[in-house]
């Protein structure tokens, strides 16, 4: 059986496939192929059930949770840190404020909104954000990957790290992004893929040098700095992403019920969310 994992072309996903990309892991009598889309693509194509496997934002879940459960293994989650809103100039409110952001079923956008409901949004690629920002197009950017630590370089100033935020307001670390699977992909392969991504992040983090010269062909910004590099692909490769446990899973199911509760998430939550949880 093929499987098509689609997930986004930056360095900490690169780093945490790269056993599965390498055939490093034996996969039995699964054939995975790998698809490279920025995240705003794939929460897109997640809607229409388009691959087996897919990284999406945890603001897009709960429109796809008809088709796809969320793996316990492979999330992007930030604990006191995440997305940056940058700027030109120091700005004392985001109420009224053009943000570029790069994309609206990104987690980075529903956190955004969480923290200034009356901003103004424009939707970006997120590789244009930084140059949106410095042409003046806009106000300020919400930026994600790799611009989390590169802004500076561009001249542009931190206006709120939403991560910080986050944690300061709620005591939680942040979940960003996920691995999904499909339903109809029945039990038995889902299981084996629960296992597969697991060893897959464990072979990565316990084989650091090798999965971390691999990854630098996709840390865009980074690629000159491995030490900031593996320092990026450390604040969302970690314990929490070979499984949630159970502090992440709690704060997952909270960010989505206040998307919800807030109006933001225009859905419901369903009740079973994870593909390991037995409801």
């Amino acid at each position: 059986m093929i499987i098509r994992i689609a997930h986004s072309p930056d360095s900490d996903d690169a780093f945490m496939f790269y056993p599965l990309v390498k055939g490093l892991i034996d996969t039995g009598e699964l054939e995975i192929e790998h698809v490279l889309c920025d995240i705003e693509t794939l929460n897109r194509k997640a809607l229409k059930g388009e691959y087996e496997v897919s990284a999406v934002s945890f603001h897009a879940y709960p429109y796809i949770a008809d088709k796809y459960l969320i793996l316990p293994s492979g999330g992007s989650v930030g604990d006191g840190y995440g997305p940056v809103v940058v700027a030109r100039r120091n700005l004392q409110s985001l109420k009224g404020i053009k943000v570029a952001v790069p994309g609206k079923l990104t987690t980075a956008y529903l956190v955004l909104k969480l923290f200034e409901p009356e901003v103004k949004t424009v939707v970006v690629p997120f590789d244009r954000i930084i140059h949106k920002v410095k042409e003046g197009a806009v106000d300020a950017g919400l930026v994600i990957h790799e611009a989390q630590l590169s802004y500076s370089k561009y001249g542009l100033i931190k206006v709120v790290d939403l991560g910080l935020w986050w944690k300061t307001e709620t005591g939680m670390p942040l979940p960003l992004g996920c691995n999904v699977i499909r339903k109809d992909l029945g039990s038995e392969t889902i299981k084996k893929m629960e296992e597969l991504m697991r060893r897959s992040v464990e072979y990565a983090l316990a084989q650091k040098e090798k999965a971390l010269s691999y990854a630098l062909e996709y840390a865009r910004d980074l690629r000159e700095d491995p030490i900031k590099t593996f320092k990026f692909i450390s604040m969302y490769v970690n314990s929490k992403t070979v499984d949630y446990g159970e502090e992440g899973r709690k704060a997952i199911r909270f960010l989505l019920e206040l998307g919800r509760e807030k109006g933001i998430i225009k859905t419901e939550i369903p009740k079973k969310i994870f593909s390991d949880e037995r409801i």
